[in-house]
């Protein structure tokens, strides 16, 4: 079944904060509707989960960063448990995208912060190294994989884990139609939230698109035909991808 013409579609992502996203120059130029509602959220563990870990943050000298979630997780908590971190904590950050993230919670320019200069936790191993004394705290969201600390254990770093946050399929109205002639998913727990939220969900002419190889794996396993995913080799973002999409839709219900 091929899909209809698409005039309203549904990204399943928070709207983006700048008017300048390709999305909206995309609904523009294709005169289709573009609404934003993200499948899942980010929550952060409860003190009471927090504390179940056993873990004092003030025992700690220095704090592992690899996404800004990680950031604001770690000060939520800090703050609820009113904890004041001292001037001396050493902040170790995957990429300078975190490492300026930092300057929301603390006086930059007073801390001892290293960033990684190429976006992999391999970028600080000269850091590490520098500063193997240390006792790191690494927070991690509940589902993670182990390349952080594989690489922590390779070089020998003390270090311990904690969860702080988690992903959760987000809520909907109680009576929410999915009124889309095409969604957009990038994560398999997206998918997975959509089954969630309607489990009565058929997807008949709508299009479905994502990004990401797992992304497209979960959607052919629960049985939904995929009509147009990125990275391809032509189309290395979503909003590329999207554009042929829709050039190639339009041309055939005209």
């Amino acid at each position: 079944m091929n899909a209809r013409k698409v005039k309203k579609i549904l990204i399943s992502q928070p709207r983006p904060n700048s008017e300048k996203s390709p999305y909206f120059d995309i609904a523009e130029k294709y005169h289709v509707d573009v609404h934003f509602y993200p499948f899942i959220k980010v929550e952060r563990v409860s003190i009471k989960e927090f504390r179940q870990q056993r873990i004092n943050i003030l025992d700690f000298t220095a704090v592992v960063f690899t996404a800004r979630t990680a950031v604001d997780k770690f000060f939520s908590i800090c703050e609820e448990m009113k904890i004041a971190i001292p001037e001396t904590m050493k902040y170790f950050c995957v990429s300078e995208t975190v490492a300026l993230y930092l300057q929301k919670y603390i006086v930059y320019r007073k801390r001892k912060i290293f960033f990684s200069q190429t976006g992999k936790i391999d970028g600080l191993n000269n850091a590490f190294t520098k500063h193997s004394k240390e006792n790191f705290l690494l927070p991690v969201p509940e589902e993670h994989n182990d390349e952080i600390c594989s690489h922590l254990d390779a070089k020998k770093i003390n270090y311990t884990k904690s969860v702080m946050y988690r992903t959760v399929s987000n809520t909907f109205e109680e009576n929410e139609q999915l009124d889309y002639d095409m969604i957009i998913f990038f994560s398999p727990l997206g998918i997975q939230s959509l089954m969630t939220n309607f489990p009565d969900f058929k997807q008949g002419d709508m299009a479905i698109g994502c990004f990401g190889s797992s992304t497209a794996k979960t959607v052919v396993e629960v049985g939904m035909r995929l009509d147009c995913e990125a990275p391809q080799p032509d189309y290395p973002s979503m909003t590329a991808a999207l554009e042929a999409f829709l050039k190639e839709n339009h041309k055939n219900h005209n």
